[in-house]
């Protein structure tokens, strides 16, 4: 294996599961280097070296950038290191939040973050033994790594756990409504079909017998040249419905267009190039029909086309109905913004026993058409006792993108706008249950947040007490006036010279007996602080030194802070 593909299979190990882009990477470098520079500043506080601070800068950036990978390593050692290189300190909740979310299992986790916890309270205990009280230091340590390492892994835990809850929610709220996009879809194909088959058995049946005894009449020498034509619009007009009723039937079925065979005639066009045809079947049957055109004829969309054709076929149906002989005017206006469709006739001869069957329904079906696409249909009486209808069709869709459709059980709904990716539709009653079930649970939600903040502040308050009471015991054992120092006097006896002085025990005086004057050879020293000591940069100290179980010096020497 040559050098380029060792560092690119140790790049690979080094990115871990996760996606590793260079957003990400340059954010981790940056991390690292904003951690470095705070734990120097840390370091320089501690009075450390230059290597003890390359030393830190050098951990902090290599525990930031293996987090991803080992997440249980990175904390137990940055919580190991942690009492040898205090720079360490701030990068400790950042291994926390990143071990709280990647370590899977919550015995795992809890096993990584108490083996953490030994380390870092063994170590500094091992490391603080000879200037400290053991004590002191276990529950100083433990208030640290609580309030550095296991509120941030409580947090980060908390958060991708809700985020995977949801996630995982949102994926299955989507398979539910694909699954009964997919129920219903089979529902209507069903109920499609099963309406096509009784179209087909009923209607095709009844057109079928009048086109072969219409055919048969056509034939008939006994006709008149005027009844023949007659009979052969009827044959024409019942052809064209057994082809407009194959198409329905092919849509409903299938969902397509069924295409017509190749010796039987093409179906009429349903649009407005289609109003024509049926104009002059309208004249060949003998019915007075006048038909003009206004404006600068426009395309229309095919709802839209197909709309125009219905209203005129409906109307003229309409007429000859009711107003059997009357003359009947078409016309179309292509006004600016739409399109104008007007079908008028007079009044008729008389009216005659009601032998016509109508359901009613057609100017009803022909409004709901028109307003399914933007129009509308107006239908009524005119002053010379005729029948006029009106409709008014647009020539796209509407301007605000989004058009109203009808799905196949006459529910409307928004069609999604154009160009955009299609889907199942909104379901809204699911809608309001999941925000119902979100506002149940986000008080549940909201109190364990509150909870984990309020327990973070309290951690916080802790070691701030707890730092506060260490440094105030601290002073109390460091410090003295100089008349205490002044009736202390050489040659006395150690036992007696301690009762009358502090312990000496704290971090403010840890090595305070060794930067003065030379010691005497062999003897144990104490240093305290001045109680007096006003200066910024300097700290007077008192030293004391004991040999033989007596006092044998005295020192009173200013060091730098």
């Amino acid at each position: 294996m040559d050098a380029k593909a060792r560092a690119r299979a140790g790049w690979d190990w080094l990115r871990g599961p996760e996606p590793w882009t260079r957003r990400m990477l340059a954010g981790d470098l940056a991390i690292a280097g904003l951690l470095a520079l705070l734990g120097l500043g840390v370091e320089e506080l501690d009075h450390g070296g230059v290597r003890r601070m390359l030393a830190s800068a050098g951990v902090v950036a290599a525990l930031t950038l293996l987090r991803r990978r080992l997440p249980v390593v990175t904390l137990v050692v940055g919580a190991a290191v942690f009492p040898f290189l205090p720079g360490t300190l701030l990068v400790t909740s950042l291994l926390g939040w990143s071990a709280g979310r990647r370590i899977i299992g919550v015995g795992r986790a809890l096993g990584a973050f108490t083996a953490a916890f030994l380390a870092e309270v063994g170590l500094s205990v091992v490391q603080q033994w000879a200037q400290m009280r053991p004590v002191l230091v276990i529950v100083f340590s433990t208030l640290m790594f609580l309030a550095t390492a296991v509120m941030p892994g409580l947090a980060s835990r908390y958060w991708s756990q809700r985020r995977t809850l949801l996630r995982a929610l949102q994926e299955r709220n989507a398979q539910l409504m694909r699954e009964r996009a997919m129920v219903a879809g089979q529902a209507r194909l069903r109920e499609r079909q099963r309406i096509a088959q009784d179209m087909h058995d009923s209607l095709g049946h009844q057109l079928a017998l009048i086109s072969v005894h219409t055919g048969a009449l056509e034939v008939d020498p006994a006709l008149t040249d005027r009844q023949r034509e007659a009979v052969g619009v009827l044959r024409q007009a019942s052809v064209a419905a057994m082809h407009e009723l194959r198409e329905v039937v092919g849509i409903l079925r299938d969902g397509v267009e069924a295409p017509a065979p190749v010796e039987e005639a093409q179906p009429a066009a349903r649009g407005v190039a289609g109003i024509a045809g049926i104009v002059d079947a309208a004249r060949s049957a003998g019915t007075d029909v006048r038909m003009t055109t206004s404006g600068q004829p426009r395309p229309l969309v095919a709802a839209c086309d197909h709309a125009a054709y219905r209203i005129v076929q409906e109307a003229l149906t309409n007429a000859y109905k009711h107003a059997s002989g009357s003359s009947i005017s078409v016309e179309l206006r292509y006004e600016d913004d739409s399109l104008v469709v007007e079908i008028a006739n007079g009044p008729g001869p008389g009216t005659g026993p009601c032998e016509v069957v109508s359901g009613g329904q057609g100017l009803t079906g022909l409004r709901e058409r028109a307003r399914l696409v933007g129009g509308m249909v107006h239908a009524g009486a005119t002053e010379d006792g005729g029948f006029r209808v009106a409709g008014v069709l647009p020539y796209g869709a509407e301007p605000a993108g989004a058009e109203v459709v009808a799905d196949d059980f006459g529910q409307q709904a928004q069609a999604q706008v154009p160009g955009h990716a299609g889907g199942p539709p909104m379901d809204w009653a699911a809608v309001d249950r999941e925000l119902a079930v979100r506002r149940r649970s986000r008080t549940g939600g909201m109190a364990l947040g509150c909870g984990i903040a309020v327990a973070a502040v309290v951690l916080l308050v802790i070691v701030v007490g707890a730092v506060l009471v260490l440094l105030v015991g601290s002073v109390n054992e460091s410090m003295i006036s100089r008349a205490e120092y002044d009736r202390v006097q050489v040659g006395e006896s150690e036992e007696a010279v301690r009762a009358r002085l502090p312990e000496g025990e704290g971090f403010l005086t840890n090595g305070m007996e060794r930067r003065g004057p030379d010691r005497p050879q062999g003897a144990q020293c104490l240093a305290l602080l001045s109680s007096e000591d006003s200066g910024l940069s300097t700290d007077t100290v008192f030293r004391f030194c004991f040999q033989g179980g007596k006092l044998v010096d005295k020192q009173a020497y200013e060091v730098k802070q």
